[in-house]
This record gives C-alpha cells, structure tokens and sequence, in this order.
C-alpha cells in the first residue's frame, strides 16, 4: 500500500512550521542571563582606586619596623653591593618586603648591620 504525495500547500506549512519551530529555539538559546556588566565595572573602579592609592603613598624602601626589628619570616634571598657609595646588605623577605643594612669595611672584613 502506497501513500498518497503530499500537496504542493501541504508542504509549504510544513515548511512554515519546522521553520518556525527552529527560530522560536533559536530565541530561547539566545536569551542571556541579566547583564551583569555594572557590577564588574563597579570591580575595576574599585580595584583601579586601590592601585591608586597604593601609588600615591610613600615606597617602604625599608620594611623593619621603628623598633629596628625585622619582618617575620623567611628570607628570600641576599645582596650584597660594594664598591659603591653605599655599600650594603639587602635582604629580600618572602613577603616581598626588603631591608638595607649599611656597610662597612674594618681590617679587611665587612660589617652590616
């Protein structure tokens, strides 16, 4: 038993349909979440004036408190510069912080501190 060929306008609302079918789950994908653009530029504002203002306050070339202590923790790594105007011992604190200690040659060896 054979099916008899569809007609010519049976066709074209089928065509119409499955088309309109794939467009409505186009617009459905299409759809984005609420625009969260304000609050990330609210983020870089913030972030951009802490960069700021870390910039605009003075370097802590020396980071050993008042007292002359320290910071706490590991060493990093050492340099020692002589021969220069100022001669020195630089230490590089895990942190990131540094510390100069000044230097000078006595009897053929150096002392820092």
């Amino acid at each position: 038993m054979s099916l008899p060929a569809p007609s010519k306008p049976a066709l074209t609302v089928l065509a119409l349909g499955v088309a309109a079918v794939g467009l409505a789950s186009c617009l459905k994908t299409a759809e984005q979440p609420p625009d969260k653009t304000p609050e990330r530029l609210n983020r870089v504002e913030l972030r951009l004036q802490q960069l700021e203002q870390r910039l605009a306050a003075p370097a802590r070339t020396n980071s050993a408190d008042p007292a002359g202590n320290p910071p706490a923790g590991v060493v990093k790594s050492l340099t020692f510069r002589m021969g220069s105007q100022d001669d020195r011992l630089r230490i590089y604190w895990a942190d990131g912080t540094s510390t100069d200690l000044p230097c000078t040659k006595e009897q053929g060896t150096w002392a820092c501190g």
